[in-house]
């Protein structure tokens, strides 16, 4: 009985890693569902006080460079996650509150600029 216990649950273990079409199917749409709130929420005002948007200053998520994060961040005069850098943007030229670092928001935005972003070498700390 107990070999065939450990035998299970090796065998469990191993399948673990096993994902369906199904599951992979389904991940990917909550993927897209995260990445439409991101380009929601990086194109609305409602993130600041001032009817500033994310988007007027990088459409499409121009020039924010996720691929490169973390780095040094002059604004920030330390090496900061992207999300710092977001938080950033939205209490100075928004005049918004920063998001909690593991708020569906934050999230959202960050799957969306990174999604933008797809296909770009992975380059941390390049400037």
């Amino acid at each position: 009985m107990r070999a065939f216990t450990l035998a299970a649950l090796l065998a469990a273990a191993l399948l673990a890693d096993e994902f369906t079409k199904a599951d992979l199917e389904r991940w990917q749409k909550e993927y897209e569902v995260v990445v439409k709130e991101g380009r929601k929420l990086f194109t609305s005002p409602a993130l600041g006080s001032n009817d500033v948007t994310c988007n007027q200053c990088h459409p499409n998520a121009t020039n924010t460079h996720p691929e490169t994060y973390p780095k040094f961040q002059k604004q920030l005069g330390k090496v900061a996650t992207m999300a710092q850098m977001i938080n950033w943007c939205i209490q100075n030229p928004l005049k918004g509150k920063p998001l909690a670092l593991d708020s569906k928001e934050m999230t959202a935005i960050i799957a969306y600029i990174t999604e933008e972003r797809r296909g770009v070498a992975f380059e941390p700390g390049k400037h």
